[in-house]
């Protein structure tokens, strides 16, 4: 189906090159599995720059109307439960710390065109609100943290 991402074993790329690449034409991704290693994403040139800068237009205006004005923030704290269900498990001092951070490292990773430093800051609030939703998960972290 046209527009769709397939996947494929990485072998059926090395041993049928020209029909596996054919089917970049008819899908947006190509997912290939590997055995010994990353499953790796196949696409176009023009593609991976089309992605790349539909996010960083996103990314620069979440970033503008964050810097716009103060109330914006409250905006950007408001819609956050609906984009991330889990920042409802954090304090609200968190919440606030992770839309700055957020905010902050979206900016950053925009102007060296390397996203991996959001994925991680995403992914680090997330396990925060994780600790957060076990009771004795938390109480023993906390009692860690102030043992040390």
């Amino acid at each position: 189906m046209a527009g769709e991402n397939e996947a494929v074993n990485f072998s059926e790329l090395v041993n049928k090159n020209k029909q596996t690449l054919a089917r970049l034409k008819e899908s947006t991704r190509l997912l290939l599995h590997r055995r010994d290693g990353e499953d790796l994403v196949l696409t176009t040139a023009v593609r991976a720059e089309q992605d790349q800068t539909v996010a960083s237009a996103a990314t620069r205006m979440m970033v503008a109307m964050a810097r716009r004005e103060p109330g914006s923030m409250e905006l950007i704290l408001d819609i956050l439960p609906d984009a991330f269900p889990w920042v409802r498990l954090l304090p609200e001092t968190d919440v606030h710390a992770f839309a700055v951070e957020l905010v902050d490292t979206m900016r950053a990773a925009d102007s060296i065109g390397n996203s991996a430093a959001v994925a991680q800051v995403l992914i680090a609030w997330q396990h925060t609100a994780e600790v957060h939703s076990d009771p004795e998960l938390l109480a023993a972290l906390t009692r860690a943290q102030g043992e040390k």
